[in-house]
């Protein structure tokens, strides 16, 4: 069965390698959202296995980690296992904190520790 992951505030080239990664790797269906809104709307419309947050959002450099906080305080989605999409291990660790899961970075894409937190959520 396609699992649904969501990407939220990633720029189009971003996107593409993450939709890419995603796709070569598991059975999954991409889908681009742009901030809290939409992403809970996403979230409430169909069955999403994963949400991974960009750092800062591409469209107006919201801070990534306020969507996570958003995501998680709603009791309808916040069982949804969300990832934060950044190369700095502090932002990781308070993505953590705020109730999320350790992601990855953008440069660590085709890491195999990358593949390996991947596997846990959508193997």
């Amino acid at each position: 069965m396609t699992k649904i992951v969501v990407d939220c505030g990633n720029c189009g080239p971003d996107f593409n390698s993450i939709r890419q990664m995603l796709k070569s790797s598991f059975n999954v269906k991409v889908v681009q959202t742009h901030g809290a809104e939409d992403t809970l709307a996403a979230l409430k419309q169909q069955d999403v296995a994963l949400v991974t947050v960009n750092r800062k959002l591409d469209r107006d450099y919201t801070d990534g980690l306020e969507v996570i906080r958003t995501l998680k305080a709603d009791p309808e989605v916040a069982d949804v296992p969300v990832m934060l999409v950044t190369n700095y291990d502090e932002h990781q660790d308070t993505a953590v904190a705020e109730g999320a899961i350790r992601g990855f970075g953008k440069l660590s894409l085709n890491d195999p520790q990358t593949q390996e937190r991947l596997q846990a959520v959508l193997g």
